[in-house]
């Protein structure tokens, strides 16, 4: 069995939470997660998660989407510290991207706000400034409903990579 997860199943409730929750904000996702210990394997957590993940609703999906800083920013309004290190090494292409790519982030992040009530979030892994962008103007054409559904996609994608960072600390 994997060391962490193996510590983890042994871990106090309390830092098994904070563990979760690092690797995904929403509460009600990372107390199910905590009570479903012992965990048999890597797979058998990672199914879990997208089993629990798939059980939430929009306030869980809020509450998790509030963790992540806005794309070109440092860290969300209540990110834990592992998780802001986890955005910024996410993010690290915004830091280098044009100005221009930067200033037109900025703006869509706002209109993105406006429009859905909630941070634009995107599985940063692996893409550039400029296909965020792109991706932010696509999803600016979708009715909230949708926009929620793949936010809560994209949280998903994100919390996966996540355990996958956390496992291998």
């Amino acid at each position: 069995m994997n060391a962490v997860l193996a510590a983890w199943n042994a871990a106090g409730e309390a830092e098994a939470l904070e563990a979760m929750l690092a690797c995904c904000g929403a509460t009600r996702w990372a107390k199910a997660m905590v009570a479903l210990r012992p965990v048999a394997g890597v797979i058998e957590l990672s199914t879990a998660a997208d089993r629990e993940w798939s059980r939430m609703g929009e306030s869980d999906w809020l509450e998790a989407f509030a963790c992540h800083p806005r794309i070109g920013e440092r860290k969300g309004a209540t990110a834990s510290a592992k998780s802001a290190a986890w955005s910024r090494q996410e993010q690290g292409s915004a830091e280098n991207a044009a100005e221009r790519v930067l200033a037109e982030l900025a703006e869509g992040n706002t209109e993105y706000e406006q429009r859905f009530g909630f941070t634009y979030i995107v599985c940063a892994t692996g893409k550039s400034a400029d296909e965020m962008l792109a991706i932010l103007r696509r999803r600016l054409k979708n009715d909230r409903i949708a926009e929620l559904r793949e936010a809560a996609e994209q949280q998903r994608q994100i919390l996966q990579i996540r355990l996958g960072k956390w496992l291998v600390e």
